[in-house]
């Protein structure tokens, strides 16, 4: 099931757009629960693997199991993610950080997200 999107929601899910830093809703935001694709509500995050890593959007060092898919950007640089799901563009992922003990950091478009409190 696709939820109808916003303009601006296509923008960044389907059209691999990118938020603004420090526009999101979920940059500052440490309920408890689970974030959601946007488009499908298929389950992607936990909110015990979010971290402030400062780089202005949510970032997470790891997804639910089979729940986010890696693909090379265009330019070979970047690694995009997607939902596993639906394929909505939720962001970029990268490794060799050091922000965590797990050495990966999912920057995730807060608009590419819905959350749920609880687990």
């Amino acid at each position: 099931m696709h939820k109808p999107l916003s303009d601006e929601e296509k923008r960044i899910i389907l059209d691999k757009g990118t938020e603004a830093p420090f526009s999101g809703k979920f940059v500052d935001f440490n309920q408890f629960g689970t974030y959601l694709c946007r488009q499908c509500e298929s389950a992607l995050y936990c909110s015990e693997n979010k971290f402030n890593s400062g780089c202005g959007w949510p970032s997470f060092d790891m997804s639910i199991s089979g729940a986010v898919k890696e693909t090379f950007d265009k330019d070979g640089v970047r690694t995009e993610i997607t939902c596993n799901n639906c394929g909505g563009h939720l962001g970029h992922i990268f490794r060799g950080e050091h922000m965590t003990d797990k050495n990966t950091r999912h920057c995730v478009n807060s608009t590419s997200m819905e959350f749920i409190a609880g687990k």
